[in-house]
């Protein structure tokens, strides 16, 4: 039986719901691997290791991503010196000399864009656009609501509802998404304070304002093309510059959900008595 420590994840994306992902799996002692865009699109950037893309290096609650190769021989040196490797990868072609034992789409574009179950032994899919039993071998449930997390093992998750966390009584009142596609300009950081309607970016020639008073939670890195209908802002109208650093609740459910259906594939002692399926396939998600 494969040491649990020697299991070898990729991640593709580094944004926050990755990052999430990352964090609980090498808490846990996972080899971690995360892949991002030369130009990554993170919004929450506080808690988003794909900032290591720019700044080489980037820490979340204690954890460090660091900016390495796309080469096996450089990951290996990042995680041993305990951190995470991401690398600059657009079609994931590290897989080839990784062999990951697990492979997870968090790329969180609300559809696959080329994921395929053969892609490793164990490979899920994070939220809608994934059919568990058929291009992934798992879904996990990214809709805030009571299956928040939620190991799917046949079927797919809910549809994107485009709805943000209600912070504060509010919710798509306090983020901003891009009209069409342009350059997004900015002097303002993350954490700074803002007044409803305040000016504090621009996409292209457009004027973006805060849409309501708060702190600034999410802020696409300033010189990013983005992408039409991609989010820009979004403000924290309670106030805690703290909130801004600290993993959500709702991506450390799906990050428990990740790690449960590692635990459902690899972490068993028991063998199938003769007739019977291996545990894999005998899973029940709960």
């Amino acid at each position: 039986m494969q040491n649990l420590s020697e299991l070898v994840v990729l991640i593709k994306g580094g944004g926050e719901m990755a990052s999430a992902v990352a964090h609980r799996l090498h808490r846990s002692h996972l080899k971690v691997c995360l892949t991002e865009l030369p130009r990554p699109l993170a919004v929450s950037r506080g808690t988003a290791f794909s900032e290591a893309v720019f700044d080489g290096v980037k820490t979340i609650e204690g954890v460090t991503a660091e900016l390495a190769l796309c080469k096996t021989e450089s990951l290996k040196k990042v995680w041993e010196y305990g951190n995470i490797p991401i690398i600059i990868d657009t079609r994931t072609r590290i897989r080839h000399q990784l062999k990951p034992d697990v492979v997870i789409d968090a790329i969180s574009a609300k559809k696959n864009t080329g994921t395929r179950i053969s892609d490793a032994p164990l490979v899920i899919g994070l939220g809608p656009g994934f059919y568990a039993g058929k291009d992934v071998h798992v879904v996990i449930e990214t809709n805030h609501d009571n299956n928040l997390g939620r190991v799917i093992l046949e079927g797919k998750a809910r549809e994107d509802t485009r709805t943000p966390v209600t912070i504060g009584g509010l919710a798509a009142e306090r983020v901003v998404w891009a009209a069409s596609e342009g350059l997004f300009n900015t002097k303002h950081e993350i954490g700074d304070s803002v007044e409803a309607h305040q000016v504090i970016a621009q996409l292209g020639e457009l004027p973006l304002e805060a849409p309501v008073k708060g702190i600034i939670r999410g802020l696409l890195r300033d010189g990013v093309r983005a992408p039409q209908n991609a989010k820009l802002i979004e403000i924290d109208p309670v106030n805690d510059k703290a909130v801004c650093y600290a993993i959500r609740d709702k991506w450390r459910a799906v990050a428990g959900g990740v790690l449960k259906a590692i635990m459902l594939r690899y972490n068993t002692l028991s063998k199938a008595q003769p007739g019977e399926k291996p545990l894999s396939d005998r899973l029940v998600a709960a």
